[in-house]
């Protein structure tokens, strides 16, 4: 089928560029990926994932995270294996 339709959005451009290069990483383009939305989107007649609101405990564990009392406290790490060392001790 010919694509004959443009369709347009607004978005931030750090967003599109995040995504654009998951997409690259991925092999396809935001034509595709748009397309590949909206044909699931058709074929489940909703939205192909799941929207939900944080419970309350999740909110609280969010609004803990960027405080700055958690953020002086944290354990960093230098890589995953770090943190999966960590982990096992």
């Amino acid at each position: 089928m010919t694509k004959t339709v443009t369709v347009q959005a607004r978005m931030e451009p750090e967003l599109k560029e995040q995504a654009e290069s998951i997409l690259a990483a991925l092999g396809m383009n935001s034509t595709t990926a748009i397309t590949l939305f909206y044909t699931q989107l058709v074929r489940q007649r909703g939205i192909p994932f799941e929207l939900k609101l944080p419970n309350e405990e999740t909110r609280a564990a969010i609004e803990e995270a960027k405080s700055s009392k958690f953020k002086q406290h944290a354990k960093r790490y230098k890589n995953a294996a770090a943190l999966l060392s960590d982990l096992k001790d």
